[in-house]
């Protein structure tokens, strides 16, 4: 569990969760269950799914945080988004910087480094990223592999991609999260840095909504070379 060490009896205002999606929303769900914290049929409980979080999105937070609680105890919001637009985040540094009351905030994002520093220094990080063993592991097969056998790696990593080849959230994860463990393993050897600099664009581009991350990852897996 990811929240193993947070005391439940003293919650931050805002945790910033680095993660797919789906397994991140239920560490929170189960995180709050614990508290206990009803997730269903709870007006105090807010839970918010989008894919591109513009400035409008960002007004509409700023004014729910500032309703009431229902039932006068706390109020949670549990927030899954995969990008976060310039303006949207300047809107919300103010919000985050000032606390509001037995008011808590779950934002999960697939990379972290896709934010502000300064948004990000208002949230306590939780970054499950500590998989990286795992990653490396698979990373350093991967960079083994003749091409046809990373083209598969790769077709079953993003299974879920649709017919309209759009990463799903989910995907978008995985494929940041293995991008990372590549960069880690290839990093050990002396690679021109046109490698690394293809690597930081593959992020970019994943960030952006209608993204395919197959084919930015097929990419990866044409440009990485056999040996370190």
């Amino acid at each position: 569990m990811i929240f193993e060490h947070i005391d439940k009896n003293n919650l931050h205002h805002a945790y910033l969760i680095e993660g797919v999606r789906d397994e991140m929303t239920n560490e929170v769900l189960e995180f709050l269950k614990d508290i206990p914290i009803s997730t269903t049929g709870n007006p105090d409980f807010i839970n918010i799914s989008i894919d591109n979080f513009k400035i409008d999105e960002a007004f509409d937070l700023r004014a729910m945080s500032a309703n009431k609680s229902f039932s006068g105890g706390k109020r949670i919001f549990l927030i899954c988004v995969n990008s976060f637009s310039l303006d949207a985040q300047n809107v919300l540094l103010k919000m985050f910087e000032e606390p509001i009351e037995n008011t808590h905030f779950f934002l999960i994002v697939p990379d972290t480094n896709a934010l502000l520093k300064t948004l990000v220094s208002r949230f306590y990080q939780i970054s499950p990223t500590l998989g990286v063993g795992e990653g490396t592991t698979e990373a350093e097969k991967f960079i083994a592999m003749p091409l046809k056998n990373r083209l598969d790696f790769i077709k079953e990593l993003l299974a879920e991609e649709d017919d309209e080849n759009i990463a799903t959230d989910s995907n978008r994860a995985k494929a940041i999260k293995f991008l990372n463990a590549l960069e880690l393993v290839m990093s050990r050897g002396t690679l021109d840095s046109k490698f690394f600099e293809h690597l930081f664009k593959v992020r970019e581009f994943l960030r952006m909504p209608g993204s395919s991350a197959k084919m930015l990852m097929e990419g990866v897996a044409l440009i990485t070379p056999s040996m370190l």
